[in-house]
C-alpha cells in the first residue's frame, strides 16, 4: 500500500491517512502507517526511523504528521503539547446544530476497557477538560456537515462531544445509537482536513489543508 504524501523533507512527511488505518498497531498482521513509512525510507535507502507525534483514530481519514529523526519528533511533540499547532476536521453529522457557529466545552473521562469516553461532571476524578469549535459549512434533509476546530486532543474528542450535542457522526457505530438499529453502511465520516504548525528545524509556519471530502444529497 502507498500512502499518499503531501510533503516531505529530511525532517517531517505530511501524509493523508486512509480510513481504516491505523497510526500504529501492535498485530504483527495488520498494516499500519508507521510500519509502512519505515519500509518506504528503507527502500529509499534511508535511517527506517518514523517519529509518530499524534495520531487519528483507526476509521478516520486525514492529514497527519511524521517525524523523520529523533530531534523533529521532540520539537513537533512539544509544539503538540503546548497547543501551538492548529487542527481543523470536516465531519458529517445526523442532526443539523440551532446554531451555525458555536464554541463546545465538556469534561471527558475515558474508560480504557470499553475503549470509549463519556461526558461528566467536573468534579469526577480523572475528568479532562474537551474544548472544540464548530461551524455549519451545508445541511439538508437532517444532515449537516461541519468544520470543526479541535482545541484539546481527548481521546475521542469530537465523536463523544458532538454525540452529546445532539448530532452524532454519521457511520459512527461507538457514539451514533441509530448506527447500530439502521447502519447507513457508510464509514465514519470524520476527516482531518487542515493541520499547521512550525517546521522543526527551520521553524517556518506549515499549513496543510485537503478539500471536504462529503456531500449532502
Amino acid at each position: 500500500m502507498q500512502i499518499p504524501t503531501l510533503y516531505e523533507d529530511e525532517e517531517i512527511i505530511v501524509c493523508h491517512k486512509p480510513p481504516g488505518l491505523p497510526v500504529q498497531t501492535k498485530s504483527f498482521v495488520q498494516q499500519d502507517m508507521e510500519s509502512l513509512l519505515k519500509n518506504y525510507r528503507t527502500e529509499q535507502g534511508q535511517p527506517p526511523y518514523i517519529g509518530v507525534v499524534h495520531r487519528l483514530d483507526q476509521p478516520v481519514e486525514g492529514l497527519i504528521v511524521f517525524a523523520k529523526t529523533s530531534e523533529a519528533a521532540a520539537d513537533l511533540s512539544r509544539q503538540m503539547a503546548a497547543k501551538l499547532t492548529a487542527k481543523y476536521y470536516y465531519a458529517m453529522v445526523q442532526g443539523v446544530p440551532k446554531k451555525k457557529k458555536d464554541l463546545l466545552e465538556d469534561y471527558l473521562l475515558r474508560d480504557g476497557k470499553s475503549n470509549v469516553s463519556a461526558v461528566v461532571s467536573k468534579s469526577t476524578p480523572g475528568a479532562k477538560l474537551a474544548r472544540l469549535s464548530y461551524e455549519v459549512q451545508e445541511a439538508n434533509n437532517g444532515y449537516a456537515i461541519l468544520r470543526v476546530c479541535l482545541m484539546t486532543g481527548r481521546h475521542h474528542q469530537i465523536r463523544v462531544q458532538l454525540s452529546h450535542a445532539g448530532f452524532p457522526l454519521v457511520g459512527d457505530k461507538k457514539y451514533n445509537f441509530q448506527e447500530n438499529m439502521l447502519p447507513s453502511g457508510k464509514n465514519l465520516a470524520l476527516c482531518a482536513c487542515k493541520i499547521a504548525f512550525r517546521h522543526p528545524k527551520t521553524h517556518k509556519k506549515l499549513d496543510f489543508e485537503i478539500d471536504n471530502p462529503y456531500t449532502l444529497a
